[in-house]
This record gives structure tokens, C-alpha cells and sequence, in this order.
């Protein structure tokens, strides 16, 4: 009978071990998955930090093997005693890991040569624990096993998927259950993920009674929150920035207000097409720095399709080019835990099939904000005031649709006493501009956006005149 028994335990064993190995399903229990995930050192880096961080796969979906890649970032210090921000960009199809941590927020960014590291002054995980995904499916290392699913990614699934990911996420890491929770992000992220994943929380909470995503607040950085009104938000940044003329901003206004993003009539396509000529060969998203002379991206007419979304270039402009050498280095996809068989292809900072085949795009979220309002959520609308395709006129439009009180009037704030912006505050809402900074403030202005994030976790004003406002 003991015998038996024991046959009957190991085939057991062998049974699970089988499924584990043809469906993916994973026997190790969550602090053995967090092990595992855990980053000892990066290539490239020649410094030593002191905080943990971890990287790798959360699966979304069993059945078609759908998983987000993820990177988590424990603030310096107290790591338990600081709040969770997840990092999110937009795209569609541009990698939070890429972008977001390596270019714009993170404390590992990469140096000229591609190889090697440097560590950022201004990490937001000096403040906060830093959570980015890569999503949906097909950005940056994230995959599924159904080639399918990069055909089918849209903004109903992509919060879905988020919204899966937290939950599972924090099995693994449960010593973040009830963590106060933030959503920050930007460009497509700002303007259709953030807020989309957060009405999706909400949503499941009321449901299920499950508050261990507890979400505080979401912070939107240039985002095409309304088709119309980023679209007259931009012609009229264009024209009274002198980047287009007369003529131009003329068509675009009696025959392109009303366009989808996603889906341009060929008429205004051609309209486009001429703002593209008279703008020159600028970067778009921050009008007044130089373009990568080097880069492919470079010359790319980013106007043709008025997609918010690429990254832009911070003072070095070739910056996306250092990191896409990178990411594709095999070294770092092994020590980042990125799958061997997604690794192989060549990783991109933007992955335009994801954008080219997205099913579905609101061409309004601002229906979603009066509920989050009436919850008490702390949101935050900045704007960096040098991009062009989601500029702060669309955002300063978009928030007066709202139709909300002023609660605080409008001022300039500071850091290091120079006029860091402006700001007006809004009930349940609070509208920041970052001056001189392009559609990835971080990018290109990491002083004035880790001010911002300061004060934006802490729930304080921006620094006035009279204060320090010291980074």
C-alpha cells in the first residue's frame, strides 16, 4: 500500500512537470518566481546601487500564452515606506523599458557607446518604486505564443491585459498589496492607457470588493485625451509658433478638425503632408532642439499620420539609437530574463506593426474622468510646452471641456529659482506645464519633471517664487 502510494505521488509529479513544460503553467511558488526574476547586475554598469530590482514575465493569458514583461525598481532608501508608480508609455508599441526607464525616469540610462551605463540624478526611485510594463503584446519583450494577438491589440484589450498583469503581479510581489498606487505615463499612454486601466480598476474593485491595487492617483503627460480637440490644439500651436502658414492652417482647420487619429481621410492626409513640408526636418515633439543628423528616425515624416507617441530626443538627441544597441545586446536580454526566443528579433523602442494593426482607439476618454474625479483621485495633467502634435493648447482645451472650478489661480512655479512652468489648479484637478520641455518631459527636462513627481506623490503646490523648489 505504501508503495502505491508513492508511485501515485510521483506520477503526479512527472504529470505536473509535463504541463508545466507544453502549456507554460508554472509550479514555482511566487518568492521562488521573484528569485528568479531578481537582477543582479547589468551589463555595462559600473556603479553599485543600493536598492533591488527585478525583471521578467508576468502571463496574462493562459490559453494563448500572452505575457508582459515587466521591470521593477525598489526605491533607494526605505523602499517599504514609499509609494508604487507605474511607469506606462504609449505608442501604441513603444517600450516602457526602453523609453521610459532607459531614457526618460529610470536610474539606469545609456551611455553614447550603447555598452555601458550611467546612473540618472534624477531616478524617480528616489521617491517612489518604479513598475514598467511593456504593453501591450509585441512591444519591447513582451510576446504571446498566438501570432494572433499582435494583430488583435486595441485600448479594450490593452486594459484588460493591464489590469490581469497588476493582479498577478502582486502575488509575487504581495509586500505591495495596498501599497498607496500610482499611474503616471505619457504621449498615447497619458491619453488612452492611464486613464482606461484606472476606470478598469474601479471597476473590478466595485466588483470584487479587492482593493490590494490601492490607487491613489494617475499623472498624464501630453496626452491626445480627445481627437478634436488635440487636433485644434495643435494647428493653432503650429501656426503661432511660426511652423506652418497661413494657408496651411487654414485647410487644416476648415477640413481636418474632426479626423480620427486612426483614421485620416486621403484628403487631409495631403494637407498633412504639406504641414510636414513647411516644417522642415525638425523634431516634432520638441521644436526648438536638434534632431539626430545620424538617425533613421530622423527623417521620418512623423506628421504624415499625426501619431502621438515616438519618443523624442533629450539633449543628446541620438539618445534612442545608444539605447536600441542596448536592448539588443544579448547580455542584457539574458541578464533582464527577456525570452530567448522574442530576443532573438531585433528589439525596437517603438514597434510600428503594433501601432499599423491596433483594432481599437477611443477618439474621446474624456468621459472617464468625472467618475474619477468623484473618487477623489489625485490627477495631474502636465504638459511639456515645446511638442507640437500634443501640445499644452490641446491640453489646456481638454481640461476646459471639463468645465471645473478653479480652485487655485494660475501662477508660475520654480525650482532652483528659476520659473520651472506654470500651474492652475482645478477641483479634482491640477494642470502643470513644464517650459522648455517636449512631449517626453523627463527627457528632456529631468530636473523640472522630478520636481514635479515630488510634489505630485507628496500632494504639495509647486515651489513659488519665494521657495527653494531645489531638486
Amino acid at each position: 500500500m505504501e508503495n502505491g502510494r508513492w508511485v501515485f505521488v510521483v506520477c503526479l509529479f512527472f504529470i505536473f512537470a509535463e504541463l508545466q513544460r507544453c502549456s507554460g503553467f508554472d509550479l514555482r511558488s511566487s518568492s521562488e518566481e521573484r528569485d528568479v526574476d531578481r537582477v543582479n547586475e547589468l551589463p555595462g554598469q559600473s556603479f553599485n546601487v543600493d536598492f533591488a530590482h527585478y525583471s521578467g514575465y508576468v502571463t496574462v493569458s493562459e490559453g494563448h500564452g500572452r505575457s508582459l514583461f515587466y521591470w521593477l525598481i525598489e526605491a533607494t532608501g526605505n523602499a517599504s515606506s514609499k509609494p508604487i508608480v507605474l511607469w506606462l508609455n504609449g505608442g501604441p508599441g513603444c517600450s516602457s523599458i526602453g523609453n521610459g526607464e532607459a531614457m526618460e525616469i529610470g536610474p539606469f540610462q545609456v551611455n553614447s557607446d550603447g555598452k555601458t551605463l550611467h546612473l540618472s540624478n534624477y531616478s524617480w526611485n528616489q521617491v517612489a518604486n518604479l513598475l514598467f510594463i511593456d504593453t501591450p503584446v509585441g512591444t519591447g519583450y513582451s510576446y504571446s505564443n498566438d501570432s494572433s494577438d499582435v494583430l488583435n491589440n486595441g485600448d479594450e484589450r490593452t486594459a484588460i491585459d493591464s489590469l490581469e498583469f497588476l493582479l498577478r503581479w502582486l502575488e509575487r510581489f504581495p509586500e505591495y498589496r495596498g501599497r498607496e498606487f500610482y499611474i503616471t505615463g505619457e504621449s498615447y499612454a497619458g491619453c488612452h492607457y492611464i486613464p482606461q486601466l484606472a476606470q478598469a480598476i474601479v471597476k473590478y474593485q466595485a466588483a470584487t470588493g479587492d482593493y490590494s491595487i490601492n490607487l491613489k492617483g494617475l499623472m498624464v503627460g501630453n496626452g491626445l485625451t480627445d481627437d478634436y480637440l488635440n487636433h485644434l490644439g495643435a494647428f493653432q500651436y503650429m501656426w503661432t509658433n511660426g511652423l506652418i502658414s497661413d494657408a496651411t492652417f487654414n485647410l487644416l482647420n476648415t477640413f481636418c478638425l474632426f479626423e480620427s487619429y486612426q483614421h485620416i481621410s486621403p484628403h487631409c492626409q495631403k494637407i498633412f503632408d504639406i504641414a510636414t513640408e513647411e516644417l522642415g526636418n525638425i523634431d516634432q515633439y520638441s521644436v526648438f532642439t536638434s534632431s539626430c543628423i545620424n538617425s533613421a528616425a530622423s527623417s521620418t515624416k512623423l506628421l504624415k499620420r499625426m501619431k502621438v507617441g515616438r519618443i523624442g530626443e533629450q539633449y543628446d538627441p541620438c539618445t534612442e539609437d545608444y539605447t536600441t544597441i542596448y536592448f539588443n545586446l544579448p547580455e542584457v536580454q539574458q541578464a533582464l530574463h527577456a525570452n530567448p526566443a522574442v530576443a532573438q528579433s531585433k528589439w525596437k523602442a517603438c514597434n510600428d506593426f503594433v501601432d499599423k494593426h491596433w483594432k481599437d482607439s477611443a477618439t474621446s476618454v474624456l468621459p472617464i474622468y468625472p467618475c474619477l474625479i468623484h473618487l477623489g483621485l489625485r490627477i495631474w495633467m502636465i504638459s511639456g510646452d515645446t511638442d507640437s502634435l500634443a501640445p499644452v493648447t490641446s491640453t489646456r482645451y481638454t481640461i476646459n471641456a471639463l468645465k471645473l472650478p478653479i480652485v487655485a489661480p494660475w501662477r508660475a512655479w520654480y525650482d532652483h529659482g528659476q520659473v520651472g512652468g506654470w500651474t492652475q489648479g482645478y477641483l479634482g484637478l491640477n494642470f502643470v506645464s513644464v517650459r522648455g520641455a517636449g512631449h517626453d518631459i523627463p527627457m528632456y527636462k529631468p530636473d523640472l519633471a522630478f520636481a514635479v513627481i515630488k510634489a505630485f506623490l507628496s500632494g504639495s503646490s509647486l515651489p513659488g517664487p519665494s521657495e527653494h523648489g531645489d531638486s
